[in-house]
């Protein structure tokens, strides 16, 4: 049993991004004992906290009154009201609105809480099949073609997965600047409506899922993932591994975890990469 929630306290509370059953049990209770919940749409919230029967007045939260309700919910706080705050789906100030009132809140010396649950962005990276050792999420691509290929210019040579949101009616205008900016071959998926009774993984290079989607016309909440980039250097041998993570541990002082994911960032490979690489150059020593 959770413990009961303190008075005059914002919980940040993630709900379910499409299956009403992915909320946590602490997430159900928080909502239930909460006096005022704000809700990124109400109507929208209405549906899960009908789903869980629970009955508790809520007030909007949105992009276009987030700078007047935040300072409205701050002074519900400090009279000892509690308040959950949650948006559409996820976990609100991602990609949603949250963050505002959450930093007037920290500033006002009111407790902030985190309730975990559903993430679209972590979801869709861990069903990719993409590398999951590294990865960067930057919201929404921009809308605008010119300002979309220069954002896509600066993932040109990363070494991990970038996850970004793209909007249905341009997610194939998003596609074609992958390939003109990133190339045809930069591995990238698409998720779509996770969780959901329509739920999509299209896998391939930039060009094949382009190709699969042209004449599709795609639906609902969309999270793209890119590739990193291929190396453009030959991979370093084994024995020069080695001999720079032990110059890591050396002039560092890191122990050999900390060296190894610090060889990882250098390199572009991930730790599992390197971890065989590095026991087949022990191997061979023996």
């Amino acid at each position: 049993m959770g413990k009961s929630i303190n008075r005059g306290t914002l919980y940040i509370v993630a709900t379910p991004i499409g299956n009403l059953e992915d909320i946590t049990f602490r997430a159900v209770r928080i909502l239930r004992e909460a006096e005022l919940i704000a809700c990124e749409d109400t109507r929208q919230t209405r549906k899960l906290l009908d789903h869980y029967a629970i009955e508790k007045p809520a007030i909007s939260y949105h992009e276009h009154n987030e700078a007047e309700r935040a300072q409205e919910l701050i002074g519900k706080l400090q009279q000892g009201l509690t308040i959950a705050q949650v948006s559409d789906s996820g976990m609100p100030g991602v990609s949603d609105p949250g963050y505002r009132v959450v930093k007037l809140a920290v500033e006002h010396g009111i407790p902030v809480i985190p309730v975990p649950g559903a993430s679209a962005t972590l979801t869709a990276l861990a069903a990719s099949g993409l590398p999951t050792d590294a990865f960067e999420f930057r919201g929404f691509l921009p809308a605008k073609s010119g300002q979309r290929r220069t954002a896509l210019e600066q993932m040109r040579d990363l070494q991990h997965t970038m996850i970004v949101y793209e909007a249905p009616h341009r997610i194939k205008e998003a596609l074609e600047d992958i390939v003109r900016t990133l190339g045809a071959d930069r591995p990238v998926v698409i998720a779509r409506e996770l969780t959901k009774l329509h739920e999509e993984f299209i896998r391939g290079t930039a060009s094949e899922v382009l190709e699969r989607i042209q004449g599709r016309e795609l639906r609902g909440e969309i999270t793209l993932l890119i590739g990193k980039a291929e190396s453009k250097e030959a991979p370093p041998s084994e024995t020069n591994l080695r001999l720079r993570m032990e110059a890591l541990m050396r002039e560092q002082k890191l122990d050999e975890k900390s060296a190894l994911k610090a060889l990882a960032r250098e390199t572009g490979l991930s730790k599992s990469e390197l971890y065989r690489e590095l026991q087949r150059d022990r191997q061979r020593k023996r």
